[in-house]
């Protein structure tokens, strides 16, 4: 018979919220709440409490993440959906509402792809990491939807037969800097894979690839997506121009997210 989780008791979680508070987590409270939910027996709970306050990230303790509602699975290894992705999700879907092939490139735990086929309903899924963890994991959370997941170096890891096929193609590629990796915080420098982070010299070389790539495997009308940072997004808008693709940029200020959006015409050679 499975556990329940633990049945918090005013000292129990008054403990766990000082401990977190100690190790410098600003929402203590919301986190106590979170990790008392998932442990199962007090042994756990001091484990989980102990995982986080030596600096492991509240979603790797838990073993899951939320993204646009869904309960995303995460592992050791394996980059973490951030809350400002929501925003690509989104404009992926208000530029193709009626998508029916959707790919999800540098997939990581396969958030977006999981969100966008919970947004579409039945669509043609596939997604792609270069990282084994990455791919384990995505297959994990793209099963329901019956999503295909590739290991493999951006398009080449794609069946050659969706080119000229993809509605959606949404590429949460890397855009750190190499030379700003070692500035990001500790959560995501220790324990998030280094391929999930690093862009190159300007964090902008996975970007240019997918922009000269992605109009071979958009359909006519088909759209390509990309997060960057406010400093990186006009060079990123112009690799997008140069490719051929009618292209625009959204901001959230609410979010501070930035997103590249490319679109094939109909008349782009496949």
């Amino acid at each position: 018979m499975p556990f329940s989780p633990v049945s918090p008791t005013p000292s129990s979680r008054s403990s766990v919220v000082a401990a977190l508070r100690a190790a410098g987590c600003v929402f203590a409270e919301d986190e106590a709440e979170l990790i008392l939910g998932a442990a199962r027996t007090p042994d756990e709970l001091a484990a989980l409490v102990d995982r986080r306050v030596a600096g492991l990230p509240l979603e790797l303790v838990l073993g899951w993440a939320e993204f646009r509602g869904l309960r995303v699975t995460v592992e050791p290894g394996v980059f973490v959906p951030r809350r400002r992705t929501e925003f690509l999700v989104e404009q992926a879907l208000a530029q193709a509402p009626d998508a029916r092939v959707v790919v999800d490139l540098c997939c990581g735990s396969g958030a977006v792809g999981a969100a966008l086929a919970d947004a579409l309903g039945a669509v043609e899924l596939h997604a792609a990491d270069i990282d084994p963890a990455a791919v384990r994991c995505a297959r994990r959370n793209l099963a329901g939807p019956g999503g295909r997941v590739y290991e493999g170096d951006l398009f080449a890891a794609l069946p050659t037969g969706l080119r000229g096929r993809v509605d959606i193609l949404a590429a949460n590629v890397p855009y750190v800097p190499t030379g700003e990796v070692g500035l990001l915080p500790a959560e995501a420098r220790d324990h998030e894979p280094l391929t999930a982070l690093d862009g190159g010299t300007d964090g902008l070389d996975l970007a240019r690839r997918v922009a000269v790539g992605a109009p071979h495997w958009l359909a006519p009308g088909g759209c390509v997506l990309i997060e960057t940072s406010e400093r990186q997004a006009p060079a990123a808008v112009e690799a997008f121009t140069r490719a051929g693709l009618t292209t625009r940029l959204a901001v959230s200020e609410e979010l501070y997210a930035q997103v590249v959006i490319g679109v094939r015409g109909g008349d782009t050679a496949v």
